[in-house]
């Protein structure tokens, strides 16, 4: 069954959409483009690449994965975020924001859609894995009602996202969600 969300503007994502959202994801995270927005780590990775057409396929086709898309007034894909179930809990991933347009309520948007669709799937809590030394993000997230667990999670280096510019680790936030 396809979920359907209160924010007309959020979708679920179709294979269409896989080029426009891995063409979005990486001029967030890395490189020139994404130093327009707040949320990049282009000084923490060097490389062009977040992720490639085949991850999101593969995350599109993975059992309890959703890939959500936000569209503008003109159908162009300015937002997006990846939603597993896992248990009694949503993991949210790849939330990501057009780097013009980060700061204008588009993410907060996404992230109401997170704790609205774990109440669907009769989850108790949302929990994510940010780059530890990202304080502004994970700020940004605990007013959001998300918490440090204290779980860190080795951050390994692989072959497609890029060189880590110094060791990294992420950690784990997350919120509770109320029936």
């Amino acid at each position: 069954m396809i979920p359907i969300f209160s924010n007309p503007s959020i979708n679920v994502a179709t294979t269409a959409d896989v080029n426009d959202i891995t063409k979005l994801l990486n001029s967030a995270y890395r490189g020139e483009s994404s130093k327009a927005g707040w949320t990049h780590e282009e000084h923490l990775i060097d490389g062009e690449i977040r992720t490639n057409e085949q991850t999101l396929q593969q995350l599109m086709q993975q059992e309890g994965s959703l890939l959500l898309k936000f569209t503008n007034d003109k159908g162009e894909i300015i937002g997006c975020v990846n939603l597993q179930q896992h248990q009694n809990r949503i993991y949210l991933g790849m939330l990501c924001v057009s780097p013009i347009l980060q700061g204008g309520g588009v993410g907060k948007q996404l992230l109401r859609i997170a704790d609205e669709y774990a109440k669907q799937q009769n989850c108790n809590a949302v929990y994510m894995t940010v780059i530890s030394v990202r304080a502004e993000l994970t700020d940004w997230y605990k007013r959001h009602g998300y918490h440090d667990t204290g779980e860190r999670i080795p951050f390994t280096e692989d072959s497609l996202t890029g060189k880590h510019l110094q060791p990294l680790e992420f950690m784990v936030l997350e919120k509770k969600i109320l029936s």
